[in-house]
């Protein structure tokens, strides 16, 4: 599962719980009409694997534990996003989660935003304490 959150002193993050699988790195695309155009706008790669747990980097700055390898572009206003993690080999991947500028915006510090599934199977976005997404995260993978 994928979330966003920010630091205390505003940089954007990346948030990735690991259940049952691995992840070798992250990506943010754009997600939707504008996606032709640029559809990367950041990627990472984990220094090694994360195998389990919740990890965190920052995606406009430099982060320990992880490598940029294309620097998130700037992000732009009315423009729909999405930040999952991967496997080198395209093995497994996490959950999206979509978010816009505004929507990083409204974020503070120890929060999660992140995509989950209604009980009647829509998609909605819920930003949560970042100890309640460590807490649902692998309850909503379940085993998928």
């Amino acid at each position: 599962m994928s979330g966003i959150s920010v630091t205390e002193d505003g940089h954007l993050l990346g948030v990735i719980a690991v259940c049952g699988h691995r992840i070798d790195g992250a990506t943010v695309y754009v997600d939707g009409p504008d996606a032709d155009h640029s559809p990367t706008v950041g990627t990472w790669t984990a220094v090694r694997p994360v195998t389990s747990g919740v990890t965190t980097w920052t995606l406009d700055t430099p982060s320990p534990g992880w490598t940029t390898d294309k620097p998130l572009a700037p992000l732009k206003a009315r423009t729909e996003y999405a930040l999952y993690g991967w496997t080198k080999d395209n093995a497994w991947s996490s959950a999206d989660a979509a978010f816009t500028q505004a929507d990083v915006k409204r974020l503070t510090p120890g929060k999660v935003r992140y995509d989950t599934e209604t009980d009647d199977g829509r998609e909605v976005a819920v930003t949560v304490p970042l100890s309640r997404f460590k807490d649902r995260a692998c309850k909503d993978f379940q085993g998928s």
